[in-house]
């Protein structure tokens, strides 16, 4: 038998490959330099959002972060568990004071590590990423 798909398949050109390599590669800068908060990327992000809205759906979050509503109501539960954020309904979520001076004490370990990002990427690569997200969000 023949495998004449698999002879001509290269894998490395994959752009989902790619963009799961470069998630899990700027996860783990991440890691490191949030792991003495005990807070993952993922939750970071649902917090900083929530910092500038300040109230929301839980149904307005996903569609802004685009996480999957197993996803986001893992991340929302362990927020809640720290009393970061709180639920004000059945689906409405809100931050806390506390929520708001983590983020505003996080905030300078967040840029420590997307300074180590930019380093690796350069301007171009900033630039390159935010064009790649701009078009497919469009």
């Amino acid at each position: 038998m023949e495998f004449n798909n698999i002879e001509k398949f290269d894998p490395s050109s994959c752009i989902a490959g790619k963009v799961m390599r470069i998630k899990r590669i700027t996860a783990n800068i991440f890691r490191k330099h949030l792991a003495p908060y005990h807070i993952t990327d993922s939750q970071l992000t649902l917090m900083f959002v929530m910092s500038k809205k300040r109230s929301m759906t839980q149904k307005q979050m996903s569609e802004m972060v685009f996480l999957e509503k197993s996803s986001l109501s893992r991340n929302l539960t362990r927020l809640i568990d720290r009393k970061l954020i709180h639920k004000t309904g059945p689906h409405q979520i809100e931050i806390t004071t506390d929520g708001l001076y983590f983020v505003e004490n996080i905030i300078p370990i967040w840029e420590k590590a997307m300074n180590e990002i930019r380093e690796k990427i350069g301007e171009q690569g900033e630039h390159s990423l935010s064009t790649v997200y701009t078009s497919i969000t469009a």
